[in-house]
């Protein structure tokens, strides 16, 4: 149950005439100090501004005609005109014993189905994954297990580059610079080899070099057989290496277009949107004016080549008709800010308007330097070997504190904190925000870390071993709840708020307020371990209660986690 969704309703309806109940509703949120209550309405402050009246009147005859039973008493009124709202503790435990037998841990089917595709990842696939992929590969992946977990229909869509002019520059190289033993050796590395010469020589300024790349994508585009079969050639093996991080990060599509598939419709969108009268001649080239830019969206040059715009305009007339979305997610840095807003007006334009367009953009992932994360060498990190390392730090940290542990097991859990941690540690952050790479912060075993959220999942399954207690058997037969202790209370309330922060985080785009409810639910959880004895409560029936809250926070950090695209495990 969302809780925060039932009192806003109440409070809406509730509204003074003439006033925007929704902005009323919104303003009721989590209180921020729990001696001020759980929840706070603050609707009053701006509604009685609009009417001319004092808040703090408004606030008083709200309170008296506010019904917010079974959830709560009567609103207090407080200040110069804000509510605090306290919810019964006997709500309260009988929310626990729902939470118990509910595998969903709150979530209710969503009050309108949406079908939401989400275009995440799409690396270049000419070269293996760099840092620089992360970002819009965890990112996107935990939206779409947000959304997925809200009940809605979600469609994954990697939208590779597999057809620009980066296979220009391979099959340039391959035709004067390959070396065949290391391309049976590694195929990966050697095209990868391949392309970053081609961009050497046109940062060297070799012209004819870059001409001659130039031409054999021409060739590529216009079917030259060669060409095509050498591209057939080299996609399995680049595509074999996506797939071997996809599988270590735990992230899946459930479509991988290509823009060589869109490549046969691109004739057609120009067409499509010339005889519109949207698409014009100018110098040559086919063009889109839009209202607010400067530059046109040139939907296919002057020499006949089309652009990255135009296959995304293929790409959206695809989705439509294939899906019918009521939203499309691109989780693509903030430097294609402008792209984005340009493509979105042209294509509702176009005549798709009722579809939302979101960018989800991001920024960028930073070395102790401040600048972008890099190798000593200047190299961009690639993302396996970012990948590596982090297990392997993971090692150290696990050695140290689980030498009890086996070395087999120790490696599986050095595995999953070192992902966890790499994830976390990014996911954490406001997604508009750069952040600094920062080993030592993403493994700590305290503050805001995966690691230790990991731990206190662990901790949870430490005390039902010790205590020879099964998690099961509690739940099958789970016991009265009770909420007597301040810290047991405010454990409940956190547990009770999954619904409403994945709510906010899936509107707002940002797997940071579920980062952010997880690391307080964590904390809740401390505070509630050291002042509540579980083990040696002062009766059999208070243990069974405190351990009904135990599994709770155990089942709800392992949910959370999962939607982060992060593992747990039994030990540590």
């Amino acid at each position: 149950m969302n809780v925060l969704e039932r009192l806003r309703k109440v409070i809406a309806a509730a509204a003074p005439e003439g006033v925007d109940r929704a902005a009323f509703a919104r303003a009721v949120r989590p209180a921020g100090d729990p001696r001020h209550g759980d929840y706070q309405a603050n609707g009053c402050m701006a509604a009685g501004k609009a009417l001319g009246r004092p808040p703090r009147e408004l606030a008083l005859e709200l309170a008296r005609t506010l019904d917010l039973e079974p959830l709560a008493a009567s609103p207090e009124p407080a200040g110069p005109g804000f509510l605090n709202i306290r919810l019964h503790d006997s709500f309260l435990a009988r929310s626990m014993i729902a939470l118990v037998d509910d595998a969903r841990l709150g979530l209710e089917p969503p009050a309108e189905l949406q079908t939401i595709v989400i275009d995440f990842s799409s690396p270049n696939v000419a070269k293996p994954m760099h840092v620089g992929h992360l970002r819009s590969t965890i990112i996107g992946d935990s939206l779409a297990r947000i959304m997925t977990a809200l009940g809605h229909r979600v469609i994954r869509d990697n939208h590779l580059g597999d057809w620009g002019s980066q296979f220009g520059m391979i099959l340039w190289g391959w035709k004067t610079a390959r070396d065949e033993a290391a391309y049976a050796a590694d195929p990966v590395a050697e095209l990868a080899r391949l392309y970053r010469l081609a961009q050497e020589r046109a940062r060297a300024g070799d012209t004819a070099a870059v001409e001659a790349a130039r031409a054999e994508t021409a060739r590529l585009h216009a079917g030259d057989p060669e060409n095509r079969s050498l591209w057939k050639q080299f996609m399995p093996h680049a595509l074999k290496a996506l797939a071997t991080v996809y599988d270590r990060l735990g992230v899946r599509f459930d479509v991988q277009l290509g823009e060589s598939f869109y490549d046969d419709q691109l004739a057609d969108i120009v067409r499509r949107l010339t005889d519109r009268g949207m698409a014009v001649e100018s110098d040559g080239a086919i063009v889109v004016f839009v209202q607010g830019f400067e530059a046109p969206m040139i939907i296919r040059k002057s020499d006949g080549a089309f652009t990255y715009a135009t296959t995304d305009l293929a790409t959206i007339a695809y989705r439509m008709s294939e899906w019918q979305p009521q939203h499309i997610l691109y989780v693509v840095d903030h430097r294609q800010g402008d792209h984005f807003k340009q493509l979105f007006e042209v294509a509702r334009k176009w005549g798709f308007d009722q579809v939302q367009f979101d960018h989800v953009a991001f920024g960028t992932i930073l070395g102790s330097d401040r600048r972008p994360f890099k190798t000593r060498d200047g190299d961009v990190v690639g993302l396996e070997s970012l990948l590596d390392e982090a297990v392997a730090r993971a090692r150290q940290v696990v050695d140290e504190n689980s030498p009890e542990l086996d070395p087999e097991e120790r490696q599986r859990v050095a595995e999953v904190v070192g992902l966890g941690a790499v994830k976390y540690a990014d996911l954490s952050q406001n997604r508009i925000s750069d952040y600094v790479f920062d080993w030592g912060k993403m493994l700590a075993m305290n503050g805001n870390t995966a690691t230790y959220l990991q731990y206190a999942y662990a901790r949870i399954q430490s005390i039902f071993r010790k205590g020879g207690e099964s998690a099961p058997e509690i739940r099958s037969n789970p016991p009265a709840i009770v909420l007597d202790h301040p810290a047991e209370r405010g454990l409940a309330i956190r547990l009770l708020r999954l619904p409403e922060v994945l709510e906010l985080a899936a509107e707002d785009r940002k797997p940071n307020i579920l980062t952010d409810h997880l690391f307080d639910l964590a904390n809740a959880f401390s505070t509630f371990f050291e002042g509540c004895p579980v083990l040696k409560a002062e009766s059999p029936e208070r243990r069974r209660s405190r351990l009904v809250l135990c599994d709770l926070t155990a089942r709800t950090l392992k949910n959370g986690l999962e939607m982060l695209g992060i593992d747990v495990v039994d030990r540590m």
